[in-house]
């Protein structure tokens, strides 16, 4: 879309605050992280926030930053840790001073427990296209209503602007604040992300994404904040980096096998993980680039039990069977993904609207782990029930905004460990 495009509405007033998203943070779900900035000049880095029912305001003080790259410099940007916040609470929170002050609210999770329902939203590979806006419309308006936001990575594609144009750093701030602001996006980071460019002199990775977008990282004792994990509700998400280091000894691999078995599934019963590159993926578009992460890590997600896997970057949209291919020892020939209903399923979702266009070429036949598959624009949505059972549906824009284009019943991994005892209890509770 055009920079003058109504999508990318500047507030009006001098100094407005601009581009306001929130996500959570801490790791239990009373801390958020409210994020703005100011083009002109520092201004106030308070937030001022208020339960729905209460009479008192209360202030939290941000920090402050701005950056550099190649022509580009950012606005004043803050960054303002909320905590202590009541669980299942409606607050508002307002930001800025004088006539340029503006008014937002979000809602706080349910405290931690193994039966509370939680709704989360998928979206990757969002862009600022006009498909994106679509995208982002459709979610909105998707009658089963998404509390927040899980994000497989690629956000604004300024990258794939002239010199890496930072500005669409900021038209992108400004095309998601309608719903960012008001709902947690939980952040992963996709290759759009890297904006290494040393040919511009822009050597450090990862520049503008950790500038704008703060993630509760140390809560989970990770050292970057392009992993970490999160609790909220009846959820514990996991993110991983796709494009950092992550071979064996590395920080993040280290920081991944002490956290699994951290999880409490009698507490947080659905583990989720995030990424941005698939380790399941039939389409030609950036085949196999995820196997070297398979081979390192599907061993752990079927040892631990994790419900699903969430994944952007191909273009497309992709749900695989319950599978793994963990048995290979180089002699034994045994190469090939087999069912096993201790794996997680592989969802990939990274049809946001981007800015390349869809991924149409797949490899055929289609492979007996790929259960589902089409090169639509799109998002999901996951509606946690309960323990034992959610929901995951998949929308493509071109349909109504209550359409179903593929779904599943996730059958949850610790407490129903077998098919057979699944599709039992589902027929039970339904």
């Amino acid at each position: 879309m055009p920079q003058d495009s109504q999508t990318f509405y500047v507030p009006p007033g001098y100094n407005a605050p601009q581009q306001v998203h929130i996500t959570q943070g801490d790791h239990d779900g009373r801390g958020v992280i409210v994020s703005w900035i100011t083009p002109d000049e520092p201004g106030s880095n308070i937030v001022r926030y208020w339960p729905e029912n209460g009479n008192l305001k209360y202030n939290a003080t941000g920090l402050l930053l701005r950056y550099t790259y190649y022509n580009y410099t950012s606005g004043y940007i803050h960054q303002c840790t909320i905590t202590h916040l009541e669980f299942d609470t409606k607050y508002y929170y307002e930001i800025g001073i004088g006539n340029s002050q503006r008014q937002f609210w979000f809602v706080t999770p349910p405290a931690v427990g193994p039966d509370v329902p939680y709704t989360f939203g998928l979206i990757g590979d969002l862009g600022q296209t006009y498909d994106s806006n679509k995208t982002l419309t459709h979610y909105e308006f998707n009658p089963v209503k998404g509390q927040a936001v899980l994000f497989v990575g690629d956000l604004s594609y300024a990258d794939d602007y002239p010199f890496h144009d930072n500005v669409r750093w900021d038209t992108w701030g400004r095309f998601i604040e309608r719903n960012a602001a008001y709902q947690p996006w939980i952040w992963t980071a996709g290759n759009h992300e890297i904006d290494f460019a040393p040919q511009l002199g822009e050597p450090i990775p990862f520049k503008p994404y950790t500038s704008r977008f703060y993630v509760p990282y140390e809560a989970s004792g990770s050292t970057s904040p392009l992993w970490y994990s999160i609790k909220r509700a009846s959820a514990y998400v996991i993110v991983m980096s796709s494009y950092s280091a992550y071979g064996k000894y590395t920080p993040q691999y280290r920081w991944l096998v002490n956290e699994l078995p951290k999880v409490n599934r009698t507490e947080t019963p659905w583990l989720i993980v995030l990424m941005h590159c698939p380790m399941y993926s039939s389409y030609i578009s950036h085949y196999m680039e995820g196997e070297t992460m398979r081979v390192i890590y599907e061993k752990w997600f079927v040892k631990y039990k994790v419900d699903v896997v969430f994944a952007g970057h191909v273009h497309a949209y992709e749900r695989s069977k319950r599978i793994s291919n963990i048995a290979y020892n180089i002699t034994n020939g045994k190469c090939k993904p087999k069912s096993n209903p201790s794996a997680p399923v592989y969802i990939t979702i990274g049809d946001g609207g981007n800015l390349e266009g869809l991924a149409y070429v797949m490899t055929e036949p289609q492979p007996s782990y790929s259960e589902f598959r089409e090169a639509s624009f799109g998002h999901g949505a996951l509606d946690i029930k309960n323990r034992t059972h959610a929901f995951f549906a998949w929308h493509r824009n071109q349909d109504k905004y209550a359409v179903v284009s593929d779904s599943l019943w996730l059958l949850n991994r610790y407490w129903n460990p077998s098919n057979q005892q699944l599709l039992a209890s589902t027929k039970e509770l339904f």
